[in-house]
This record gives structure tokens, C-alpha cells and sequence, in this order.
């Protein structure tokens, strides 16, 4: 990419490897040059964590992608929505985490030098794309795509099964498995 691309860069926030597929093709078409940036400390357990980072190093290597890892720190999640643990699905604790997620991201495309940052977590139908553009308003880098639209979701899954990419069954707080069970 060309220096007068620079603002075509994009640090895009990877919640899991099935969603970043079709958000990466999506900005792939409108020109962008991406790299992930797998950090989600709000994954519970450990070892769900690790699943789902593996998964997006795959995807990584597939399509040729740089990732950056951030480091895993439940606790300090943890202690970003204390009092909210009770809160159900998309309500006030997502907004809470969605906030922390792109402000660690907010902080990376600072670090990296990237012009832009956007989240796939809007491609989720289980998510609610107005509380993630809420929560990234605050950050100037921030870039409000909305990954969903387009059939986005439905995309995602096409691509997560050609690509044998493990995905999950709940967005990754121990919050929201108890939920399902």
C-alpha cells in the first residue's frame, strides 16, 4: 500500500477468529490494509481463551494478516465491570466490557502507529451495534462499521466452516456462560 493509503490502515479489534472473517473481507473490499489485534481479557476460562487466540492465529496465517497479541488479564477485566456481574446479556456489562476492549485497542493503534481502529464484534447478532459505537465515540481513531449489515453475520459463518475455525457458544464471560447453562 502506498504512503497516500496510510489512512486506509486499520487495527481491527478481533473478539474471535469465525467473526473477523467476514469483517476482514468486508474492509478488505473497501481497500483497507488490516491487521487483528486479539485482546479480550473478558474470556473465561483461561483455556477458552487460549482456544479462541489459537483460532485467530490460524486465521492470521490463512489470510496473511499481521496479529497482535495483547496480554490476557482477567482480573483487571474483572475489575472494570464489578457490580455488574449480574447484569443479563446485553445489557449494562456489555456496554462496560465493550468500552474496556476498545480502549485497550484505542491504546494499541496509539503503540502501532495505525490511523484507525474498528471491532468485529458488531458483526454478532447477539450484540447490539449501537452500545459498541457508544462505547467507541470516545476514542478518535475509532471507526464505526457495522459488520452485521450486508449479511455479514451469515458471511462470517460461511467463511468460519471453509476455514475449519473453532467457534464458540457464548461471547466469553463466565457472565454470560452461566447465563446459557
Amino acid at each position: 500500500m502506498s504512503k497516500t493509503d496510510d489512512n486506509k490502515r486499520i487495527l481491527l479489534h478481533t473478539c474471535c477468529a469465525p467473526c473477523a472473517t467476514g469483517a476482514v473481507e468486508r474492509l478488505i473490499l473497501e481497500g483497507c490494509e488490516v491487521a487483528l489485534f486479539f485482546s479480550n481479557s473478558n474470556i473465561s476460562p483461561e483455556s477458552e481463551y487460549e482456544k479462541r487466540l489459537e483460532s485467530a492465529r490460524s486465521l492470521a496465517k490463512i489470510l496473511n494478516l499481521p496479529l497482535e497479541e495483547d496480554i490476557y488479564d482477567h482480573d483487571s477485566w474483572l475489575s472494570f465491570v464489578k457490580g455488574l456481574e449480574g447484569e443479563p446479556e446485553r445489557g449494562a456489562r456489555c456496554g462496560k466490557c465493550f468500552k474496556y476492549s476498545l480502549k485497550r485497542t484505542a491504546e494499541a493503534a496509539d503503540r502501532l502507529n495505525y490511523p484507525a481502529f474498528a471491532t468485529t464484534l458488531t458483526i454478532s447478532p447477539h450484540k447490539i451495534s449501537k452500545m459498541i459505537f457508544d462505547a467507541g465515540s470516545e476514542f478518535p481513531k475509532y471507526k464505526p462499521f457495522d459488520f452485521k449489515k450486508k449479511d455479514g453475520f451469515k458471511r462470517s459463518l460461511e467463511l468460519a466452516r471453509k476455514h475449519k475455525l473453532y467457534r464458540q457458544n457464548y461471547c466469553g464471560c463466565e457472565f454470560s456462560a452461566h447465563q446459557k447453562s
